[in-house]
Formats: structure tokens, sequence, C-alpha cells
């Protein structure tokens, strides 16, 4: 009779035991969600905006004070946890000094690297002015990555160009407008308008 008090008093305490074996394992489980439950909220706090601009536009200026292009757009997203920036139709408008002046346009944007890089997506384009040194150009494209700092740009997407009365279109695009170089590669065609006939 006692042995099977002894072994039924075993029996409750091994229970009890498991009881409160499970019964801390789902509090560890409550309290590993709960943190990770406030970490994404966190993260999430983190990446809202902390600033929203509508029909914005500022001025970049050069080293030297003169301004170097002017970017403006219906609405501006400012988001602190990468210091990146998100604009709503894009346009920018070079001041690039002696050099013909560029206009871009786009549907979106985002402005990132310190304000040194500037994806453009969607229905970019840009029209370059003519000059006495250089002919009226328009390129086409469905994304365009530009470094305004060093003055040049590229793009992994199909282009179309039209540079005077040349065409061309290609699968890529580098171009640099400080030293008025461009490449372009990849399935390309090219237009050339006909020699003018000789006197």
């Amino acid at each position: 009779m006692r042995n099977q008090r002894t072994a039924h008093r075993f029996r409750l305490s091994i229970g009890m035991i498991l009881v409160l074996l499970a019964a801390l394992g789902s509090f560890y489980l409550l309290e590993l969600l709960n943190r990770a439950g406030e970490q994404m909220q966190a993260d999430k706090r983190m990446n809202e905006p902390d600033y929203i601009i509508h029909n914005f536009s500022f001025v970049r200026m050069t080293k030297d004070g003169k301004p170097s292009y002017i970017i403006a757009g219906d609405k501006l997203t400012h988001r602190p946890i990468d210091d990146s920036s998100e604009v709503d139709n894009p346009r920018v408008h070079s001041l690039a000094g002696e050099k013909p002046p560029m206009e871009i346009v786009a549907k979106t944007a985002r402005v990132d690297d310190a304000n040194s890089r500037v994806t453009l997506n969607g229905n970019v384009t840009i029209d370059r002015a003519a000059s006495p040194d250089s002919q009226l150009m328009h390129l086409e494209s469905d994304k365009l990555v530009i470094y305004p700092d060093e003055d040049r740009m590229e793009t992994d997407h199909p282009v179309k160009l039209r540079l005077g009365n040349t065409t061309a279109s290609a699968n890529s695009m580098r171009a640099n407008n400080a030293t008025r170089e461009m490449h372009l590669a990849g399935n390309g065609t090219l237009q050339l308008p006909p020699k003018a006939a000789e006197q």
C-alpha cells in the first residue's frame, strides 16, 4: 500500500514537472514572439518617412557656389533608415555652365548615397538643347541611373537615342556628359541621315 502511494506521488510529481516545463516553454516562446513583434514594429517605425514635401524644388550648388542642377517633383518622401528619398514625377534641369542644359523627366526617382545617385524609373526622357558645338539630343528608356556629381549616367535597360538627325537604339548605355562620351551596347541599330549632295 505504501509502495502504491509512493508510486502515485512519483507519477504525480513527474506529471506536475512536465506541466511546469510545458508552461515555462510556452512562456519562453511567447516572450520570443513578443520580442520579434516589438523588433518588427521598431523596424517598421524606423522605415517610416520623417518628412514628406509636396510640389517641391531645390537647387544643388557646385563647390564654387554656382547652380549645378534643379530637381523638382510632385512629392518627395524621405526615409531616415537609409537617408534615401523617393520622388513622384521628378524633373531635373541641369545647369552645367558652358555645356548645353539638359531636361530629365520620369515617373519616379530614388535619391540615395548622400544625394550622389539618382535612379529614375518609368518613361524616362532626356532632352539636351543644341549648341554651337553639340547637336540636339533626345533619349528614352524605362530606367536610368544618374551620378550628378560625376556628370555621368548609365542604364542596363533598352534605350532609344536621337542625336541631331541620327537615331540609335541599344540594350544598355554608359554616358559621360563631362567628356561627351557615350557607349551603347547590345543588339542595337543605327540610322544615319543621307549625306548632303556635294555642290
